[in-house]
């Protein structure tokens, strides 16, 4: 079935959030996403839930309206206060996004998991995408590598203690304020790093781009404490599928002693934006992220010509 010419963004590119143009000066941008746990604090876990859904609004450059909460749990194993308070966390960092929580749904489900359905606002002709990098930007991360990684120590009992609260704040927070500067600054292209890893969303700009994406690995914000995971083999089984996925599109050029292939693939939840943008905008796009709090972002590599690969050096 063909789509409606007001239909902006759909399928066709994979991109995190679908547009639609309403007037000639306002479109939406919806999203649905969720996840199951990935720490034992419930109130944690769903600001964690929330902060990952709003992500794919902001990487439109859009702003969030509306949220729903989506909630599947087996109601016989898990507590009413247990419930209460994930969907108290989530509330929390809907309300922090300026948004507002307008339903949602829940089922009685083997598995829990939690998320939201997020309605945002964008300019018809003035959003991001993933296809829009041009030969000569600049790419910018905006969170730090290794929460899939941090997760799976976690969950071992093998994090240490401050690499585990530094993995659940950098999950908690929003990308507000990397999405907010997109258009300001001038972005060309953007997307929210989540469990295809960096290696699969940088390969998603630089395939629905035309281009290809040169990173160097120094200059990537990676978390304390998820080097020494992978080394002790934590490893998230997803970083293994996109890394066996990507193989074909992703070269290595750096030295590989800990495993960097799967640093770069390792799934990602609630990560941070990949921006590209004009070599004389990082500046100021640095600067505001600095002023409100983001101190992981960096510049790390450029977009040259090519066919869609993403080379590591």
């Amino acid at each position: 079935m063909p789509a409606s010419p007001d239909v902006l963004v759909g399928l066709h590119t994979g991109d995190d959030a679908g547009v639609v143009r309403l007037t000639a000066e306002l479109a939406l941008v919806q999203t649905v996403d969720f996840i199951t746990p990935m720490m034992d604090d419930p109130f944690r876990f769903g600001q964690v839930a929330a902060a990952n859904s709003l992500s794919d609004v902001y990487a439109m450059g859009g702003a969030p309206l509306t949220a729903m909460n989506v909630l599947a749990y087996p109601a016989c194993d898990v507590t009413t206060a247990t419930v209460a308070a994930i969907l108290a966390g989530g509330a929390d960092k809907i309300a922090e996004a300026g948004a507002s929580l307008v339903g949602g749904h829940t089922v009685d489900n083997p598995e829990l998991v939690y998320g939201l359905s997020v309605t945002g606002l964008v300019h018809p002709a003035r959003f991001l995408t993933n296809a829009g990098a041009r030969p000569g930007d600049r790419v910018v991360l905006t969170k730090p590598l290794g929460l899939g990684l941090l997760a799976t120590a976690v969950k071992g009992g093998l994090a240490e203690p401050q690499h585990a609260a530094a993995m659940a704040r950098v999950m908690a927070a929003l990308n507000r304020a990397a999405g907010e500067a997109l258009l300001p600054c001038g972005a060309t292209a953007a997307t929210d790093v989540t469990g295809f890893g960096f290696a699969g969303h940088a390969l998603g700009i630089a395939r629905e781009s035309g281009v290809d994406l040169v990173v160097r690995m120094e200059q990537i914000p990676v978390l304390g404490g998820a080097r020494q995971a992978l080394a002790m083999g934590l490893v998230p089984a997803g970083a293994y599928r996109n890394r066996n996925a990507y193989r074909d599109r992703l070269t290595l050029r750096c030295d590989d002693p800990e495993g960097t292939g799967l640093l770069l693939c390792d799934p990602q939840t609630s990560g941070g934006l990949l921006v590209t943008l004009p070599p004389g905008q990082v500046a100021a796009y640095l600067r505001r992220m600095c002023s409100a709090g983001g101190e992981w972002a960096r510049e790390i590599g450029e977009v040259v010509p090519g066919t869609g690969v993403l080379m590591v050096e």
